[in-house]
């Protein structure tokens, strides 16, 4: 009995050595609220619980074979990857399907969104790239990095899905940002997001005539959604309404009104996070978001702690874009950005976000140093 327990004590410990088991811990609790705002959202059924939780655990086979890879390996590995990653992102152009544009392509039992897949094979691209070369980048280096951005951001807009390419937009500038790019094109950016977020707000919307116009009418209503409450405003009404009513404790799990009488749209994928404001109130959205801010800071520790330029910048830049698609999906349920589709990373129903985020994080975890291995 005594060697079998030994037996069993190795094998566990050779399973988890690669892991980081703080990032892990985060991880598992950020599910397990998902987990719990789905069975909210589905009004108590488990249909979509079992599929969120069959897709954490695919996610999770994922990160665990990723963070098994030595780092080296993966570095390698990174333009083949980037450029594997491209081949969906074309194909869904031609045989792609979805409401708005051609999102996602259909395997038959599951629907495959490759956008996905680029928010993190760009951030190790742009980071092989650079590490190439001295850092800060100089200029040529910086035209380099943004033909490779062009690439899967074009392809992206192509597929009509402003919100994904403007994400991965963003985890392209995280690693510009830790490449350590001069100051001076960051106030420059600055000033054009400023620019653009104040057009947006307050300027007429012949300033986006290139935007297809259910874009222009999100735009128009998050300048002002009580100008048509009952129509392209309701869904930031609905969801104020559900964030408002949680006040501090909450109505209770599974006792909101909002979602469960169906006046909040799409409850269990883009306004999942109002689901659980609406439920567990101003406690259970800090705790949430609490979460998230130590899976970042972790990912930033680890950044730091990075044996080269190209660990430390994709490391730093996975946990940034985390940081991203919170405050983005935080700021359109809340009404302060306008609605862009952008699910909550972890809390929101979608197989291909959660499993493409919990590969990430595998790839963290493989750059994590001093890590031992038992083959």
């Amino acid at each position: 009995m005594k060697f079998l327990l030994q037996w069993l004590l190795d094998l566990l410990l050779r399973f988890l050595r690669s892991l980081d088991l703080p990032l892990l811990a985060g991880l598992l609790a950020l599910m397990g609220a998902g987990l719990v705002t789905q069975y909210s959202a589905g009004s108590g059924t488990l249909r979509g619980v079992m599929m969120q939780g069959g897709f954490f655990t695919v996610g999770l086979g994922a990160l665990w074979v990723v963070s098994r890879v030595p780092a080296h390996l993966l570095k390698q590995a990174t333009p083949l990857i980037f450029a594997l990653s491209l081949v969906p992102m074309v194909l869904v152009l031609f045989i792609g399907s979805g409401k708005y544009g051609n999102h996602w392509i259909n395997l038959g039992f599951f629907n495959v969104q490759p956008s996905e897949l680029c928010k993190l094979t760009l951030p190790m691209m742009l980071a092989w790239q650079l590490d190439r070369h001295p850092l800060p980048p100089r200029l040529p280096g910086l035209l380099v990095a943004v033909a490779i951005v062009a690439l899967p951001v074009g392809l992206t807009f192509l597929q009509h899905d402003l919100g994904t390419a403007m994400l991965i937009l963003a985890a392209g500038g995280f690693v510009l940002f830790l490449a350590g790019t001069s100051w001076w094109w960051w106030l420059a950016a600055s000033g054009i997001g400023a620019v653009g977020y104040a057009l947006a707000k307050f300027a007429p919307i012949t300033w986006f005539s290139f935007l297809r116009p259910y874009q222009q009418d999100r735009i128009l209503t998050f300048r002002n959604p009580e100008n048509d409450a009952m129509g392209a405003g309701w869904n930031i009404l609905q969801s104020q309404i559900a964030i408002g009513g949680g006040g501090v404790q909450g109505k209770g799990w599974g006792q909101g009104t909002q979602t469960h009488l169906n006046y909040l749209p799409e409850h269990s994928t883009d306004f999942a996070f109002s689901v659980l404001a609406e439920d567990f109130g101003w406690i259970g959205v800090m705790v949430v978001l609490g979460l998230y801010l130590f899976v970042i800071g972790r990912c930033l520790w680890i950044a730091t702690d990075a044996r080269d330029g190209y660990g430390r910048m994709l490391a730093g830049t996975i946990g940034l874009s985390l940081f991203a698609y919170v405050l983005v999906n935080g700021g359109m349920v809340s009404g302060l950005l306008p609605v862009v589709g952008v699910p909550m990373p972890l809390l929101s129903y979608g197989g291909t976000s959660a499993v493409a985020i919990l590969l990430g994080f595998g790839v963290v975890m493989a750059l994590r140093p001093h890590r031992q291995i038992y083959r």
